[in-house]
């Protein structure tokens, strides 16, 4: 896993959460100062989000890194030696 993955894990993770009704583009922009545009992009997969954009993103909806990572992998890396 690379930083890439986990940009990439972000921006499904807002799709489901826009999909789900959870929140709207327009929603997800507001609450987090990024541009609505921009949010559009991300979820169309034509732009990914910056470290800080992702970090501002992610304290918005109260999430962490782990959020974005399957405990199996976890494990995986763990055991790695």
């Amino acid at each position: 896993m690379n930083f890439r993955d986990l940009q990439n894990r972000l921006a499904e993770n807002l799709r489901e959460r826009v999909r789900s009704g959870e929140i709207t583009e327009r929603g997800l922009a507001r609450l987090t100062g990024v541009s609505q545009p921009h949010i559009h992009h991300v979820l169309k997969g034509k732009r990914l989000l910056s470290a800080d954009m992702a970090d501002q993103v992610m304290g918005h909806l109260r999430m962490d890194v782990l959020d974005l990572v399957d405990p199996i992998e976890l494990l995986e890396w763990h055991g790695r030696d």
